[in-house]
């Protein structure tokens, strides 16, 4: 288990649920990948960073900042409506409707840029004439479609399964989906450079890999 050295972690806003019950003694600040890897480029105290994809880890690690980073786990997305329904969404393809209120992620943010990705290989760019909204962090795009604000949104899948009862959802066929990789790195300014690598190693091990499964995240291979 990790030694209790309160480590200060900044992980992406889809770990706020199951972080916690990895590792429930930590000092977790969630958020915007895109966001924390900023703070952390301006010298936050940090000693581990989550990233919803390897790129901005990548780019940490290139500039020094960070060790080498390590794909924990993987993600989906999938496309949210309000339990009622009121915009009649049943398939992506509805997105295209005249009126629909979409919401997704900014550019930037992981779950953003996957959205497009989504999109686009999808076919339709055009529904970005729809987007009302772009967000900071997936849990902004998660509660502006369960309190019904917006007609839809992209979020993962793990994001929906924290708020049943108050979303459908709607699949988004695996050939159209990203590669969503999620990667985890030490950065090099810690104070606890070993406790920080041991939280690594465990987010590896099975009973780190068992909980990620049962929030519903995909095996990191």
């Amino acid at each position: 288990m990790i030694p209790h050295l309160f480590l200060t972690i900044f992980a992406a806003a889809s770990l706020t649920n199951v972080f916690p019950q990895i590792a429930p003694n930590e000092l977790y600040s969630f958020g915007g990948s895109n966001t924390l890897a900023a703070q952390i480029q301006q010298g936050a105290p940090a000693d581990i960073f989550a990233s919803a994809n390897t790129k901005l880890p990548e780019q940490l690690y290139a500039q020094g900042l960070v060790e080498k980073p390590v794909v924990f786990t993987r993600n989906a997305l999938i496309l949210i409506v309000p339990k009622s329904n009121p915009a009649h969404i049943h398939s992506v393809f509805d997105l295209r409707k005249p009126g629909v209120k979409l919401d997704i992620a900014a550019p930037g943010v992981p779950v953003g840029d996957y959205t497009r990705v989504v999109l686009h290989n999808l076919g339709l760019d055009d529904v970005m004439s729809n987007v009302v909204s772009q967000e900071v962090d997936v849990r902004e795009v998660l509660a502006k479609v369960a309190l019904g604000e917006a007609d839809a949104g992209f979020v993962y899948t793990t994001d929906a399964r924290t708020v049943k009862g108050k979303v459908a959802t709607i699949g988004i066929r695996w050939s159209a989906q990203p590669i969503v990789q999620y990667a985890v790195a030490v950065v090099r300014s810690s104070t606890h450079l070993q406790a920080a690598r041991q939280y690594v190693s465990y987010l590896l091990t099975k009973a780190a890999q068992t909980k990620l499964l049962a929030a519903g995240f995909l095996p990191r291979k």
